[in-house]
């Protein structure tokens, strides 16, 4: 027999929902683990570099022998541990930021954001809006800390518009979505002015 009734629709939703909640605990767990154990090889590798090249090229070769079916061991990758570590050299911070995002994105963090007090600001956001790599190095491509964090942001809107509305306003004004989906905004206000003088 069938139960189709809203009490059945309901719980099952319910159940539905925690079986997605408990998946993205167990995957955020595993990257944090994995976030950890990197940073420990990356401490590693940094303390035996007095063995130059040689040391990178036997770990990997070591470890992806004991492990064949895990990947991500490759000598540029233990390199990029290497790095990891250098750039976060306390574990603390690491837990509460970088440790929370993927190795992609970590990746794309270390290799195109050499300040840094800018990529802080990009894991920072990063945590936030829940970016993706790719949406991650659009918005590094696209300057978005230039333009959001350093940037002057004067306005006029709490003179000129209604309370709720200058919220609003300044609120349009950190969003990166807007500025990306207004492409071209030179010349905006040049050509109201001129079509208004005409």
């Amino acid at each position: 027999m069938l139960i189709n009734n809203n009490e059945y629709f309901a719980a099952l939703e319910d159940i539905k929902a925690r079986i997605k909640i408990a998946q993205y605990k167990a995957a955020s767990n595993a990257n944090k683990e994995l976030m950890e154990l990197y940073w420990n090889i990356g401490k590693t590798i940094i303390s035996n570099t007095k063995y130059g090249a040689k040391f990178l090229e036997n770990l990997s070769r070591d470890i992806r022998l004991e492990f064949p079916d895990i990947q991500g061991f490759s000598v540029r990758n233990l390199m990029y541990m290497r790095k990891f570590a250098e750039l976060y050299p306390d574990f603390q911070k690491v837990q509460r930021g970088v440790a929370l995002l993927p190795w992609r994105n970590n990746l794309t963090l270390m290799s195109k954001v050499k300040n840094d007090a800018e990529r802080q600001w990009y894991i920072a956001q990063n945590l936030e809006n829940g970016w993706n790599n790719t949406i991650l190095t659009h918005q590094i491509e696209m300057k978005l800390y230039e333009r959001q964090a350093i940037a002057e942001k004067t306005t006029n809107y709490d003179k000129l518009l209604p309370s709720p509305f200058s919220e609003l306003a300044t609120d349009m004004l950190k969003s990166p979505y807007i500025f990306d989906f207004i492409e071209r905004r030179e010349g905006i206000i040049e050509r109201g002015r001129y079509q208004k003088a005409v």
